[in-house]
């Protein structure tokens, strides 16, 4: 079975319900705002960058992230729990790992996520993601160098 095309493409009335729509497994939903919290976030935040994560032409994630300074920051980041398991998550990651490479003025990529979460650990690990900490919430700070630019 050939993998799906996973693409990034931006959050629009259009597909906005798509976004809602999508759902973390139960024992998930304490890891990550939810996506109607999130988009309404992003309608009084200038600098957030919300995404659809697209697998064949189908919604199955939502992220979103800030890269208004030299650091660009991932603030959320989802895989809907019907599509979890099939690489979907690494390829978004790569994806807007991708994005963010061709803003050109980012050095630094930083994460957040609670330290219980291992699906995320691992994630970020094998993506090159150093973890730094916990943060004053409780959360595992992680960051990837860009190298200079």
């Amino acid at each position: 079975m050939k993998p799906a095309e996973i693409r990034l493409v931006s959050v629009t009335k259009a597909n906005r319900a798509l976004v809602t729509a999508l759902e973390l497994a139960p024992e998930q939903t304490d890891f990550v705002a939810g996506n109607a919290d999130s988009l309404e976030e992003a309608e009084s935040d200038e600098d957030a960058r919300p995404r659809v994560v697209m697998a064949d032409g189908r919604a199955v994630g939502f992220l979103m992230y800030d890269a208004s300074e030299d650091d660009a920051r991932i603030y959320r980041f989802m895989i809907d729990r019907a599509h979890q398991g099939k690489g979907h998550g690494k390829a978004a990651l790569r994806e807007l790992l991708d994005e963010i490479r061709e803003l050109g003025h980012v050095r630094q990529i930083s994460i957040c996520y609670e330290p219980e979460n291992e699906a995320a650990r691992n994630l970020y690990r094998d993506a090159g993601f150093v973890e730094q900490g916990l943060d004053e919430d409780g959360e595992m700070i992680a960051v990837l160098p860009m190298g200079d630019r």
